[in-house]
């Protein structure tokens, strides 16, 4: 069994202290990146899990693998008040996260230089841990998950991902070629790197391993660092959905959801949902979710990532999704914009639209989870507005609903109460399913 002293985990360490992971200078943030702070927000994974928001400022957060600190400033972004705890094996990394942070005046962050399998060294317990690009390049996946499952809080929630065998099959092979050119022996240089790209543009651009993996990416200036991490990536390995399945049993962890995933969703595969073929008329709605989503890798590896939320098993609340509430719940019910949204910029453009009557985008300023448009109608839009404001009653929305249509537009009939109600329910219910609203009881 490898271990965390392996001469395989100290190529990775000379790795990234030659190249700290992200290449983002020092003063660059993510600050306007809303896709990729609602990934990294707590309250994301933990309202998929409990539909409760939870308050994020009394939150202890582990960023395992931090590289140079770009994803621990996100992190603390999308997390206001949020403690910041950073994990990696490169010191120069460290010492590069530590820079970003004072360069930001993020004060409420320390960094460790750790391996993953160390951090219980660290005497503390986290109520989210972040480890972005890193599990699929240690030796012990296992290992590696049972170390964070010791240190996550009996409500927390570890996201992780690995690398697709499927989608990025090509690359592997392009490795397994340069591992036997010897080009990956010790941690790949200039000269290395030169004759991995060299080889790769010597041939035909029909040779499937080029017309497979090559691109743009892979010339000019930011060459070096697309061939090092993609063809010459010490300690990269690909899984599959069942893999992913039986890490997290031996870890004694829980699936939650993918990161993304309204786009994993098997039934977008087929030409018309509605009229399936008899077998999976019959068999997909008793599937599981990891026999759904292995289906979906098999049929459509199309990401790169199997990105995950997990967390210990049988801690989840349980609750009713709005999809199966009933109108006495609606009317009681809360609804809460996602953090990610209420933003001056998002409802500066939100009144335009209004203004102009034209269709609101919503999908426009956090694409996270979708490939189509969403899109609110000048009304529901306007409807929606105090959203921007703070919470509302649902029963709120209906009143202005009322007020700002206050006649149906075919029958020219005044609008019912009930009639403003399904229409509030309906888009909701929409929104609800990219999050881009949050759904809880009358507290």
């Amino acid at each position: 069994m490898n271990t965390p002293t392996s001469e395989d985990l100290e190529k990775i360490r000379l790795q990234f202290d030659r190249a700290p992971y992200p290449g983002y200078p020092i003063d660059q943030s993510p600050e306007g990146n809303a896709s990729l702070l609602f990934i990294h927000n707590l309250i994301t994974p933990f309202y998929l899990r409990n539909q409760q928001i939870p308050d994020v400022s009394k939150a202890t957060i582990l960023d395992a693998g931090c590289g140079n600190g770009y994803t621990a400033l996100a992190l603390a972004i999308a997390n206001p008040g949020a403690r910041i705890v950073g994990v990696d094996l490169s010191d120069t990394s460290i010492q590069m996260a530590r820079q970003r942070m004072q360069h930001f005046g993020v004060s409420n962050a320390e960094f460790h230089t750790l391996s993953i399998e160390q951090v219980p060294s660290l005497g503390m317990e986290f109520d989210y841990i972040n480890c972005d690009e890193v599990l699929y390049l240690v030796p012990d996946l296992k290992l590696a998950l049972r170390s964070l499952q010791s240190v996550l809080k009996p409500q927390g929630i570890l996201r992780g991902n690995l690398h697709s065998l499927y989608q990025r099959g090509n690359f592997f092979r392009a490795q397994q070629l340069f591992k036997l050119m010897g080009l990956m022996d010790s941690n790949p240089g200039d000269t290395e790197v030169a004759i991995a790209l060299q080889t790769i543009q010597a041939l035909k651009d029909d040779v499937p391993l080029k017309s497979q993996t090559w691109n743009s990416e892979f010339e000019g200036a930011a060459a070096h660092g697309k061939a090092v991490t993609n063809y010459l990536l010490q300690g990269d390995k690909g899984f599959t959905i069942p893999d992913l399945f039986a890490a997290l049993k031996t870890a004694d962890l829980e699936f939650i959801s993918m990161v993304k995933w309204q786009l994993w969703d098997l039934m977008e595969l087929f030409k018309d949902p509605q009229h399936l073929p008899p077998f999976w008329q019959t068999n997909l709605p008793h599937l599981s979710i990891e026999t759904r989503l292995h289906m979906f890798e098999l049929m459509y590896p199309a990401h790169r990532l199997l990105d995950f939320w997990c967390g210990h098993p049988g801690q989840a609340n349980s609750f009713i999704p709005p999809q199966q509430w009933q109108t006495g719940d609606w009317q009681n019910a809360v609804v809460h914009l996602h953090p990610q949204l209420r933003t001056t910029t998002v409802r500066e453009d939100l009144i335009h639209c209004i203004r102009q009557r034209s269709p609101f985008s919503i999908s426009r300023y956090l694409s996270a989870l979708t490939l189509k448009p969403v899109r609110l109608s000048p009304l529901i839009a306007a409807c929606l507005l105090p959203l921007w404001d703070g919470a509302q009653p649902v029963m709120a929305l209906v009143e202005r609903l009322l007020k700002i249509k206050p006649l149906h537009p075919v029958t020219l009939e005044p609008m019912t109460a009930e009639m403003a109600l399904n229409e509030i329910i309906k888009t909701l219910t929409s929104l609800e399913a990219f999050l881009y609203v949050l759904l809880t009881p009358d507290s």
